[in-house]
C-alpha cells in the first residue's frame, strides 16, 4: 500500500452539535448554567445600578452607563473570585475571568439595556413603579434566553465559560 495515498478521515462534529476543535460537546445544560452564573452578577450590577441612578434622579445615560459597568464589575467578580479559590494568581485569574464573561455580559447588557430603552416610559418610571420592575426584570429574562445559545455555541468552540471549567 502506498503511504502517500492513505488519508486520515475527519470526523466533523459540529453538524451534531458538537464543538469542534477537539472540544466536547456543549450540552443545553451547561450553556444555561453559564448563562445563569452571568445573569446573576448581570442582574446584581443592572439592578443595583439602575436603583441607584434612579434614586438619585440622574439622566437615562449616567444611570445606565452606571448599571452597565456595575453588571460588567460584578459578572467579573463572580467568576474572578471562583478561579482565585481554584489557585489561580490574581493576573490569571483577571485574564480567565475576561476571556469567559466578556462576551456573554455584552450581549445580556445589550439585550437588557435595548429593551428597556425601547420599552416606552420604562428609562422615566420610579422605583415605586411596576414598569421599573417588570421591564427591568423582563429585559433580563429575555437576555438569558437570548444568552444561552451564544454561551452554548463559545463553550462548544473551547471558550468563554470552557475557559473557567479546566478550574473546577
Amino acid at each position: 500500500m502506498d503511504h502517500s495515498t492513505h488519508h486520515h478521515h475527519h470526523v466533523d462534529h459540529s453538524e451534531h452539535g458538537h464543538g469542534d476543535h477537539g472540544h466536547g460537546p456543549a450540552s443545553w445544560a451547561m450553556a444555561a448554567k453559564a448563562t445563569l452564573h452571568c445573569l446573576t452578577g448581570c442582574a446584581i450590577g443592572e439592578i443595583l445600578g439602575m436603583v441607584v441612578g434612579t434614586a438619585l434622579a440622574w439622566g437615562n445615560v449616567p444611570t445606565m452607563v452606571l448599571a452597565i459597568a456595575l453588571a460588567f464589575l460584578f459578572g467579573y467578580s463572580f467568576t474572578l473570585f471562583a478561579v482565585r479559590r481554584a489557585g489561580l494568581d490574581l493576573r490569571a485569574a483577571i485574564k480567565v475571568a475576561l476571556a469567559a464573561d466578556t462576551v456573554s455580559i455584552a450581549v445580556m447588557e445589550l439585550v437588557d439595556n435595548g429593551i428597556i430603552a425601547l420599552v416606552p416610559g420604562a428609562m422615566d418610571a420610579h422605583l415605586s413603579d411596576g414598569l421599573f420592575w417588570y421591564t427591568l426584570l423582563g429585559g433580563l429574562a429575555i437576555a438569558f434566553v437570548l444568552t444561552t445559545p451564544v454561551n452554548k455555541w463559545m463553550i462548544g468552540r473551547g471558550k468563554g465559560h470552557a475557559v473557567v471549567h479546566a478550574y473546577h
